[in-house]
């Protein structure tokens, strides 16, 4: 049995679905899965006694998720967990591209979430339940646009190689172009709407940014983030109305794991799962 261990310090959306997204159905024989976390902090502080915690849970998999993996504590967070023998795969959002040379150069994989958001930080504005409305608009925008479809296969490959000479380790920007193509539409309108709520995502996280770190007055933060979170409620409409498309069709594509950790597939509701053919 695999044991994957997953460390998350601060948030993206990504984060909240991510051991989820390997076992859905608590049915698979060939993993398990510990996850550690921070909560929403991210400090060097924090991550250090993150760090700290992994050696003793001897993973055979160490997957890094959060926010910018080049801020300060995601940085020494990479930093401490460096000398593990195991494979390492960090998953953050869009300012870690700047980075991509590093990590590879470090030995990382990666996967980096294109159209994972930042959120609209700033207290005038935000607070517990426009965090989790946030969150969960985003968390609709990825699945259904096919985003968690691709860190589904990706990360499951990576587990499939454990034991080999050179395991795979993924190493992609989760692009809107990628996701849409593993999302499996059939219908053109479907794909352009889901494509439109990616856009409109990738969008918001540019906002957002200008709103928590760039402008200075309150008045102007507080309107650009809250128009940031309008554009994300209307974004997660668009994924929504791409996949109930679908399901008007009866071609919505699902991809279950099996107990032994394979991939299955149907895109009838009404159909069994199964192994896809070569």
């Amino acid at each position: 049995m695999i044991h994957v261990c997953i460390v998350k310090a601060g948030n993206i959306a990504t984060s909240t679905m991510l051991d989820l997204l390997l076992d859905e159905m608590a049915s698979r024989e060939d993993i398990r899965i510990t996850t550690i976390g921070s909560g929403p902090k991210m400090t060097p502080e924090e991550t250090r006694r993150l760090a700290a915690m992994i050696p003793g849970l001897d993973p055979d998999l160490l997957i890094l998720c959060g926010p910018n993996a080049n801020a300060p504590g995601m940085r020494e967070l990479r930093q401490l967990v460096g000398e593990l023998k195991c494979p390492k795969i960090i998953v953050s959002d869009g300012p870690t591209k700047k980075i991509v040379p590093k990590l590879q150069k470090e030995g990382f994989g990666y996967l980096i979430m294109d159209s994972d958001p930042l959120i609209g930080a700033k207290r005038e504005f935000l607070d517990p339940t426009e965090m989790a409305i946030f969150n969960s608009e985003v968390i609709k925008i990825l699945a259904a646009a096919g985003c968690f479809r691709v860190v589904q296969e990706e990360i499951d490959r990576a587990i499939s190689s454990i034991g080999e000479p050179d395991p795979f380790l993924p190493r992609l920007i989760v692009s809107k172009e990628e996701s849409i193509r593993r999302a499996g539409f059939s219908n053109p309108y479907a794909r352009a709407k889901a494509a439109a709520a990616l856009d409109i995502a990738k969008m918001v996280a540019e906002t957002d940014y200008h709103a928590c770190f760039v402008e200075k007055q309150t008045d102007v933060c507080v309107q650009l983030a809250a128009s940031a979170h309008e554009a994300i409620r209307h974004a997660a409409m668009l994924a929504d109305e791409a996949r109930e498309i679908e399901k008007n069709l009866d071609t919505v594509l699902r991809t279950p794991h099996s107990r032994s950790g394979k991939i299955l597939k149907k895109t009838s509701l009404m159909a069994r799962p199964k192994v896809e053919e070569k």
